[in-house]
């Protein structure tokens, strides 16, 4: 099977580490902007009769991303590429999974509708902030999760006293899922949110007094709500924490804020590309190989299931 993998702009690493793990080059394609703004895309290489997979993260600016990658969707669907995957290791918009006032819009679906016209065949992401998301497309979504990784990495650090943090319910089954992993208990915060990107903790659910929280979440955007948890959490007597979350959106001046004197450590992965100018903290996990070994398995016959320990 004729394979060939192409970047967007959002995390080129990224998609050079999976034809790595491939053993396949970076596709050739080159995208500009026009002087007012316009996307171009033009593929170096032939497509006819191929097996194409697009890497393009909805991570900042999202918008523009997500215009590029219809555009290279668009671009492959009339060069004949046979199948057109996305591998959308992010997938921007996902928040709004669901109306929770009157006149708001479900952009979650909408972004799935228009990938899906512009003639995506495949979604292959990491992580959705909600699983019913893959309900919105008709297409195949493998969805896959950094939750081994994490684990795996957790494992090695031999966390005294451990005890797995919920920021809120909507966590409750992933830290559920830690917590049995590591062999710890796990708590949950309850929460409420007076606006977009803010939150305040109401309660806590859980013995942490004494205890190491490890936070878990799918995304950490503007950090306000892991720097609440944490000093709820140090208000109980609990220990200084390790975060961990599937991407790192950091908006605004997050990376400064988890800067935190009680964070051990902010534990993400690569499926966002991070300045590298990053505080030591911050360890960054490796996504090519599981991205890698799905694509392998989507080419070459196989489960994707066999990739996951926790399901």
């Amino acid at each position: 099977m004729s394979i060939k993998i192409f970047s967007g702009s959002s995390n080129r690493d990224l998609a050079l580490n999976v034809c790595k793990e491939l053993g396949v080059p970076l596709g050739k394609a080159a995208i500009s902007r026009q002087q007012s703004g316009e996307i171009h895309v033009s593929y170096e290489e032939s497509l006819r009769n191929s097996h194409v997979f697009l890497v393009q993260s909805l991570s900042h600016p999202v918008n523009e991303h997500l215009v590029e990658l219809m555009v290279m969707i668009d671009a492959a669907k009339r060069a004949s590429a046979q199948s057109i995957n996305i591998v959308m290791p992010y997938y921007g918009y996902a928040r709004q999974e669901r109306k929770s006032a009157p006149r708001e819009p479900i952009s979650a679906k909408m972004v799935a509708d228009v990938l899906t016209t512009v003639g995506a065949g495949r979604i292959i992401t990491v992580d959705l902030h909600a699983d019913a998301i893959q309900g919105f497309f008709k297409i195949t979504v493998d969805h896959l999760t950094a939750l081994d990784l994490i684990i795996g990495y957790l494992r090695s650090k031999n966390i005294k006293n451990p005890v797995v943090v919920s920021p809120d319910a909507g966590r409750a089954t992933t830290a559920e899922k830690l917590a049995n992993m590591l062999d710890c208990p796990f708590a949950i915060m309850i929460k409420n949110r007076p606006a977009h990107n803010q939150s305040q903790i109401t309660h806590i659910i859980g013995e942490v007094e004494g205890k190491t929280p490890i936070i878990i979440e799918d995304l950490i955007d503007t950090g306000s709500t892991i720097v609440n948890v944490v000093e709820a959490l140090k208000k109980r007597g609990a220990e200084d924490a390790f975060i961990c979350a599937t991407h790192g959106l950091f908006s605004e001046n997050a990376v400064q804020k988890l800067d935190h004197p009680n964070i051990q450590e902010v534990v993400i992965t690569d499926t966002i590309a991070l300045d590298a100018a990053s505080p030591d903290k911050f360890v960054v996990l490796p996504m090519a190989p599981l991205l890698g070994a799905a694509i392998h398995i989507i080419t070459e016959g196989g489960s994707i299931a066999t990739l996951f320990k926790t399901e």
